[in-house]
């Protein structure tokens, strides 16, 4: 089932539109929350969240791509998770979001709506100026939280080179967002 045929279910409040959500997507959405969180139990929960939220969501929005517009919901889900979990012990939310805090904290820190779609926009034509394996590379890690072992095997190459591509890749996008006023 494609895409539009599961969100004009959810259109018309079809049960079914779940279902195939979770037969589709089930899989990345539980990869993700498993990398982000390290209990299953969590993980399942917030993926069951998302679905609910996706419920409540659609209508009224009609999402261009579902498939991304369900990976950020898992993904905010499971994040807000992790905020709760380590509420008191402030350890940092993990340790692929600890690699890019600097990038986006301090003085160029996005202060409104408008600054942080700035700041998303900047992020996306860096990313489309990456070659292909750069790109891939830097959304498992930032985007779908994939540990660096993962990575290194899905790309089959050792550890150490997917972390030497990572960190160059961070570099390039700091003096980017330098070159584009975003950092000072």
């Amino acid at each position: 089932m494609t895409d539009d045929q599961i969100i004009s279910l959810f259109w018309d409040r079809s049960e079914v539109a779940l279902r195939e959500t979770e037969s589709k997507y089930g899989a990345l959405c539980r990869g993700i929350a498993a990398n982000i969180l390290k209990d299953p139990s969590d993980a399942e929960e917030c993926v069951s969240d998302a679905y609910l939220r996706v419920w409540n969501l659609i209508p009224p929005q009609r999402p261009r791509f579902y498939r991304a517009f369900l990976c950020k919901i898992v993904k905010r889900i499971c994040l807000d998770r992790v905020r709760y979990n380590n509420a008191e012990k402030r350890v940092g939310l993990t340790a692929c979001f600890d690699e890019l805090e600097n990038l986006v904290a301090g003085d160029g820190a996005p202060e409104t709506e408008l600054d942080k779609e700035a700041l998303r926009h900047a992020i996306n034509e860096f990313l489309a100026m990456q070659s292909d394996r750069a790109r891939k590379i830097f959304l498992l890690r930032y985007w779908f939280c994939a540990p660096i072992p993962r990575i290194a095997e899905e790309m089959r190459e050792p550890d150490a080179k997917i972390t030497a591509q990572l960190f160059r890749t961070r570099e390039k996008l700091r003096e980017y967002l330098k070159k584009e006023g975003f950092l000072s």
